[in-house]
């Protein structure tokens, strides 16, 4: 109803949206790869770095370099599991949402 006044709800947080989208989409891949029934090799890494990932988000705005090097030892362990590539992709996404790659 608040939508068709052109309102938006309220949440009562002053959490920053990019933390909110970063913690949304690692607790969906993490639920997609515990229902994924089958064992690759580097799951433990996929999992290990996805749980770092949960840790930052909780505590605030995270290292981008950090967040960055998580993204990539996910992908690295997982970016062949075919089923996973939608919540590896949201994972991507909320971690650009801190801006993108560092220029040297």
């Amino acid at each position: 109803m608040l939508r068709s006044l052109g309102q938006r709800p309220v949440t009562g947080s002053d959490e920053d949206p990019r933390v909110v989208e970063l913690k949304t989409a690692v607790s969906r891949l993490r639920r997609e790869l515990a229902a994924h029934p089958a064992e690759f090799p580097d799951r433990a890494i996929a999992e290990d770095e996805l749980a770092a990932l949960a840790a930052m988000a909780v505590g605030g705005i995270p290292e981008i370099p950090r967040l960055r090097r998580s993204l990539l030892l996910i992908a690295g362990s997982i970016g062949s599991v075919s089923a996973l590539t939608k919540g590896l992709a949201d994972v991507r996404s909320a971690v650009e949402l801190f801006g993108g790659p560092a220029r040297r």
